[in-house]
Formats: C-alpha cells, sequence, structure tokens
C-alpha cells in the first residue's frame, strides 16, 4: 500500500523489523534494546524523573532503565533542540525480542486494575490495523489513569498482549523468567492455553502474554500537564547506555 509515493508500513510490519534487530541477552545483560524515545521541556526535566521513577518503583513500567539525552546530544540521527531534553524507556517490544518466534505480538490496549488486579482489556488496537503504535494512541487520548492506580490500586494502565504456541511454553516461560531476573518486572499476565486473557480470545492452541506498557511513565507525566511528546518503539540502542532511575534521581 502507498501514499503519496510512500509506502504505508503497519506496526506489525516495524515490530517484526525491531524483534528481529534485538540483540538483548538477558542474562548478560547486554545487547540492543528497543528504545520509546520522549521529549520534554528542560525545566520540567527534574519532576519528570521524579514521577519516572515513582511509576518505576511500583512495577507498571517495564525496566527501571531509562536513558536521558541533553540538549544538543544525539541519538542516532536525531538531534535534542535546544531547551528540550530527551528521555528514553525500554519499550516491551524488546520482550519479544528476546522471545522471538515463540512469540507474535497481538495488540496494545488500555487494562482495567481493580484492587490492584488486572481485570479486564477496555480499549485495543492491533498491530496489523494501524501505522502507528496503539500505546501512542490510547496515550493522546487521555483515557488512561495511571496516577489514580498509583493512589488507590484502581485505574487503567497501558498493556500490550502477544500470543504464543502453546508447544513453546516450557521455553517461553524459561525466557520470562531470566527477564525477570535482569529487572524486567513488567509481565501482568501469563494465561492458561486455549482460555481468554483479560476478557481477550486467544487463538487456538495458543496461550496469551500480557506485558505492562513502557509508556506508562509518559502516561502518567501527561496526566499530571506535564508537555511530553512521546515516540513508542522509536529506534535500536545498547542497553549499556541505559541507567537504573534511582542512579539519576
Amino acid at each position: 500500500m502507498q501514499k503519496n509515493g510512500y509506502r504505508i508500513q503497519f506496526t506489525s510490519s516495524r515490530i517484526r523489523d525491531l524483534m528481529y534487530r534485538t540483540t538483548f541477552d538477558p542474562k548478560k545483560m547486554d545487547g540492543d534494546i528497543i528504545l520509546n524515545l520522549s521529549l520534554i521541556d528542560k525545566k520540567d526535566l527534574d519532576d519528570v524523573l521524579g514521577i519516572f521513577k515513582m511509576v518505576i518503583s511500583s512495577g507498571l513500567s517495564v525496566t527501571p532503565y531509562v536513558k536521558v539525552i541533553s540538549e544538543g546530544e544525539s541519538i542516532g540521527d536525531m538531534t535534542i533542540e535546544k531547551g528540550k531534553v530527551g528521555i528514553g524507556t525500554v519499550c516491551s517490544i524488546t520482550i519479544d525480542g528476546v522471545l522471538l518466534k515463540g512469540a507474535n505480538p497481538k495488540l496494545g490496549g488500555v487494562v482495567q486494575i481493580r484492587n490492584g488486579i488486572p481485570v479486564r482489556f477496555t480499549d485495543v488496537l492491533t498491530y496489523v490495523s494501524t501505522t502507528v503504535d496503539p500505546l501512542e494512541i490510547l496515550m493522546s487520548q487521555g483515557i488512561t489513569s495511571v496516577s489514580e492506580m498509583l493512589r488507590t490500586g484502581s485505574g487503567k494502565v497501558l498493556a500490550n498482549l502477544r500470543e504464543a504456541p502453546m508447544v513453546a511454553r516450557d521455553e517461553i516461560e524459561s525466557n520470562l523468567s531470566d527477564l525477570l531476573d535482569a529487572g524486567f518486572s513488567g509481565i501482568l499476565e501469563v494465561g492458561e492455553p486455549n482460555t481468554r486473557v483479560l476478557d481477550v480470545p486467544i487463538e487456538r492452541d495458543h496461550l496469551g502474554i500480557v506485558v505492562i506498557g513502557g509508556t506508562n511513565p509518559m502516561a502518567v507525566v501527561q496526566e499530571y500537564g506535564i508537555p511530553i511528546d512521546t515516540s513508542a518503539m522509536s529506534r535500536l540502542i545498547s542497553f549499556k547506555e541505559m541507567s537504573r532511575i534511582e542512579d539519576l534521581v
């Protein structure tokens, strides 16, 4: 499909490309990860890092690792403009890169949490139906309540769902265990084979895995009324360039 001479790439195709280029090894804590990148005003940096630390410490993020890019510095082919700061978080699609052929990203959405327990997806967008990351779209709609979830234990958070063949279950669980040991704490739910996960049907002979969205910290910043411009699945970056949030705040 083309538009104005340019080929349109659906998010599912972009994800597959990024998955196969991800080289992160959770046992070695090394390799390339996928980065979500946000731009904020320089004057808001301390407040934003404080919010990120709060969200990450609550477990509503993929990892405790972030990257700060100062004004004038470059990341890939992008240079941070004057008066701005870039903040990167690990995108949850990195997990699919580790699982690789074991999992297939299906959709991104908003999950309702009640008293600390995930209940169901309330809004979803499939990766094959959009050219923009679903979580990026849903965050822009202002329908999350991540900050309320942090205060009360109930609210709506960003998450995504992938399907995996049940024959690969043991290998997937082993890889997920390695990721947990590496600090990837965003695994929200792993379903049983042939069973709906958070009210979403799963393909026959598959199981569903729900992972917290890497853009939840950005959603809270937005909920606090601080301007933030987020580009999900922005680029690949070496994990060695990331820092733990507590080392920055």
